[in-house]
Formats: C-alpha cells, structure tokens, sequence
C-alpha cells in the first residue's frame, strides 16, 4: 500500500431521432447486457460513433437542446458547490461511504479521503494507491472494506495483473484500519469465488458481516467455478480484523445442472444476463430483510441470520431489463427501486431510440408481510432528458433523501448526470430536480459522468468518473426536512432507519 498524500439553469429535451450507430446496435442487440466490464485496472477504451451520429451531437449542442461539451446545466433548486478534480488517483472514479465528517470514495486505483466538514469545501486527506477494480468501498467503525473484482498476482497493493486462468490470482476483500484517517493501515485480505465486484456490510456489535457479490463464473478459472449461484459471506471480528474469513456460500438460486437455478438469459430470454451471482445487495437491518439485484433476477430475503440469508420472493422482467444493478428500499420498507444497467454503462441508451423504458429503474411494491411478501410491479422510471448517442448513459447508484411521508431519492445517471425524484406514488414518478455536464466528447462514447450521487447530512455527494468529486445543494421545500436527519455513518447499500 502506498499513501499518497460558469453555470446556467436550462430545462431541455432532446427531440431528434437518435439513430443508433452499428456498434451500438450490436452492443445492445447482439448479447445480453453486462456490468461494467472488468477493464484490469484501466479505464475502459473509447468507443467511435457513426459520423451521422457525432454530426447530430454537435448539432444538438448548436441549437442549445443539450449542453456543450461540458456545460454545466441544473435545475434551478439544485447549487454546485464544490468540484475536487482527480489527483493521483487518476483510475475511474466509483463509489462513496461516509463517517462523521469524512467521506471515502473509490477508485479503480484506489480510494481517497475527504474532510467534508465544511461541504462547499472539501479538502483532501488522504489518497492510498491500492490497485484492483472496482474498489467498491464501504466503512464501519475504524474499519473500510475494498472490493478487488479484477484478477491480480497477489493480495497486496502492490500487485500487478494476472490472468484469472492462473491458480495463483488473487481476487476479494481487503480490509483497513482507519483510525487515522490520514494513514489508513491495511490489515486484512480475503479471497472470495469470482472475486467480489461489490459488497454489502451487515454490522452488528462484535462482527461486521460482508455480503460479497460476484458473478460471470467460467471453467477456466480455477477460483471461480460455474455454477456460482450465491454469495460469499464474510465475518470480520471489530477487534480482531485479520482473522476475518469467509463463513458460508449460501445458494440464492438453487438448480441442477452447470448453470444453477437462475435466470437462464439467452436465447431463452434474449437481451437478459443469465444469472450467475449477484451484481449488487442492499439490506435494510431494521426490518431485517435486503433485496438482490443478479443479473437477470430481483430478489427480496430474510437476514434475521445474518450468515444464512433466505430467499422470500423472486421476479425476473424480461422485456425491459437486461442486467439487474441495484435495489433501493423505501424507508417503510414496503417498495423496492431496482436499476437496469443497460449497455453495461458503456452505451449510450439515454436516447429516443432506447425509449422510457429500457435501462430504467423499476419501481416494486412490497405486498404481504413476512415469508409471504411479494414484489409487485408498479411502473418505471427514467430521466426525462434524452442525451447524445456520444454519452454512455444509464441508471447508477443512488439513495434516499431522509423526508418523512415521502419516498425521494437522489441517483446517478452516469453522463445523464444526477437525478433527483419522487416515488410516493410508486405508479407515477417524477423528477424534481437534476444536474448535468454535457458531452465529454463529440465524436466517440468515452466513459464518464456520475458513479455515485448520495444524499448525506444536507448535501449531495456525487464521485464523478471523469471530473472527480462533486458537492451539490438542493433547495426546495419537498427536500427542505431532511436537513434535519444527520447521520454519523452512511453506507448507502447498508440502509439506516433514518428516523430511528
């Protein structure tokens, strides 16, 4: 490990008809959609588009129906305070976790750490170079855990890749003691199957739990054998890191055969991931339960034993929804927001030609209490600004903003920008605000815009692939309570009751 110390409001829509390229016709057509592909430790490579394509995209630009090549656009209740460019960390920039005045964002090279005690300005504390994508990230107490979903040479930081064919390659958790904040010590190494893209902590008083997710098995892997229908679970002791170890694999889609249980994706449902695994879990500790976005299924379980979680319900769509990304749970705990990852972030399917539908969020109503809830679709929900077929577009990662009464959340949108929306009526959602940069590019799809946009002690955090770390302020009455719920930890993928 290495420690390494103007804008306009303008509401729009693009009304021109997006005709996709052949390249991104054969991305979304071709094969099932996948997660961000696992590029090493490198962003992924730029894509060219037709030469109809990039003259529309600048026309587009000319004529003001989407911003310039970043432009700064927001709705008029929401203020960019802060932006904290990259720095040494120069990988794609991915998710965020937050304690007391410190926010922790990752990056494919890494993660950084931020004094947000004054959040309009935001001052760097530290930065540790410990290669392995994603660097998904999450805090409990004096602990930070990393997930490394790219296959290296060994545990360290200071590994190098390595093919996945070879025995030797390491791919898991890494685990830190951040009692100082501004020297991270790294304590802990666990290798889980197939890696782990993300993870999910489920803490408890003497024990941090780690739901590890991780999916794509392949027979050539010695480490990440099919079928690879679960997690891994892994205990940390709180006082006694390193002796952290995977405690169970518990099968989430049980079946005979190589391929497991799940759903079997194409040619049976074309354009849908088969499921081998989990892509994301969010678990909502008060009440017990979490919800599974895998692959080409959503799944709502029990957690009342944190080492055995059990399967309540189970829904697949295979019309609209190509890869299942992530859940969102409202604070009753009686709806479920599951994204769609589209194009695997890579494509551009925020366009006319995609439509409402397609790569948006799906919006689930919990029905029936226990062992005999259901997931019950209500409607989609997508950005309603169409975006230019040079930018990679699709629904991210997001969380509730903490508003008694009302079912709000704040999301990323990858260069869609940040969306902020209301689901009270989980049949009819709106937006309520947005912020947006335009193209990074005019002539090819080069992967940017926001990761992450998370709501934390009054303002909205976004880590930005591209740009780097952004502050906003949103200002409008809808949003104004929850000002007033201040939290001392925040990892989004582990709920908090936040009026408890």
């Amino acid at each position: 490990m290495i420690l390494l110390s103007v804008s306009r409001t303008r509401r729009r829509r693009l009304g021109v008809a997006a005709a996709a390229g052949g390249l991104l016709a054969a991305l979304l057509t071709a094969a099932p959609a996948a997660a961000i592909p696992d590029p090493g430790d490198s962003p992924a490579a730029a894509k060219e588009v037709s030469r109809s394509d990039q003259a529309e995209a600048r026309a587009a630009i000319e004529s003001g129906e989407i911003p310039g090549q970043d432009e700064i656009v927001h709705s008029a209740n929401i203020e960019h305070v802060a932006n904290i460019p990259k720095d040494v960390l120069s990988g794609t920039n991915s998710d965020l976790a937050f304690q007391g005045k410190y926010a922790f964002a990752g990056n494919y090279d890494g993660f950084r750490v931020f004094d947000i005690s004054n959040p309009e300005k935001p001052e760097t504390v530290a930065q540790v170079l410990c290669p392995g994508s994603q660097n998904d990230i999450s805090v409990s107490g004096n602990l930070l855990f990393l997930s490394t979903d790219s296959s290296r040479s060994d545990s360290s930081c200071n590994s190098t890749t390595q093919p996945a064919t070879e025995k030797s390659s390491w791919e898991g958790m890494k685990v830190f003691d951040i009692s100082d904040k501004r020297n991270p010590r790294y304590v802990a190494a666990v290798e889980t199957a197939c890696g782990s893209h993300t993870h999910t902590l489920v803490p408890d008083r003497k024990n941090v739990y780690v739901y590890v997710s991780s999916y794509s098995p392949n027979a050539a892997y010695p480490d990440c054998q099919p079928p690879h229908d679960g997690i891994s679970v892994i205990k940390v002791p709180r006082k006694a890191p390193h002796k952290a170890a995977v405690v169970g694999f518990p099968v989430l889609f049980p079946g005979e055969g190589p391929d497991g249980g799940g759903n079997p994706g194409a040619p049976t449902n074309p354009g849908v991931s088969k499921t081998t695994g989990c892509h994301d879990i969010t678990v909502l500790p008060s009440k017990d339960l979490a919800a599974g976005a895998c692959m080409g299924d959503g799944i709502l379980f029990s957690i009342k034993n944190p080492e055995r979680p059990r399967v309540i319900d189970r829904v697949q769509d295979n019309v609209n929804f190509a890869f299942w990304h992530s859940a969102t749970f409202n604070q009753r705990a009686d709806k479920v927001v599951f994204t769609d990852e589209l194009g695997g972030g890579g494509a551009a399917t925020c366009n006319a030609e995609i439509g409402p539908n397609r790569g948006a969020d799906g919006i689930y109503d919990i029905v029936g209490k226990g062992d005999r809830s259901k997931l019950v679709f209500r409607s989609y929900y997508k950005i309603p600004r169409h975006q230019a077929d040079t930018e990679n577009c699709v629904a991210h990662n997001g969380s509730l903003i903490p508003v008694r009464g009302r079912d709000l959340m704040v999301q990323a949108w990858y260069q869609g920008g940040i969306s902020v929306w209301d689901f009270t009526n989980s049949s009819k959602p709106k937006e309520i605000a947005y912020f947006e940069r335009g193209p990074l590019t005019t002539d090819r799809i080069v992967t940017g815009g926001s990761w992450s946009a998370y709501y934390y002690n009054g303002y909205i955090y976004s880590n930005d692939i591209a740009k780097g770390f952004d502050v906003l302020k949103i200002d409008d009455k809808r949003t104004d309570a929850a000002r007033w719920v201040r939290m001392q930890e925040l990892n989004v993928q582990t709920q908090p009751d936040y009026f408890d």
